[in-house]
């Protein structure tokens, strides 16, 4: 299992996220035990970013929407950094 470490920064934007889009709760909560259970699972589609998102990598909660996050492997944590559609995140 890992560890997901929220910060008050992302928390405050993942609560917008949900009162903008309430209909994407469930599959958020999902997305979030998934990532904890194996953030490497194909339906998670984890990448990393390049530019000035380097660093960072990418998870899909569904086709429109992304949760960015900084992976860090070694200690088997997990900090998501932000949370919206393709745009907002990129």
């Amino acid at each position: 299992m890992y560890t997901l470490v929220f910060t008050d920064q992302y928390n405050r934007r993942a609560a917008r996220f949900l009162k903008r889009h309430p209909q994407v709760r469930e599959q958020y909560r999902k997305t979030l035990l998934l990532l904890q259970a194996n953030p490497h699972h194909p339906s998670l589609r984890l990448h990393a970013l390049s530019g000035r998102l380097t660093g960072l990598h990418s998870v899909s909660i569904n086709l429109s929407y992304r949760i960015t996050l900084e992976l860090i492997i070694h200690g088997k944590r997990i900090v998501p950094v932000n949370v919206g559609d393709h745009d907002a995140v990129y």
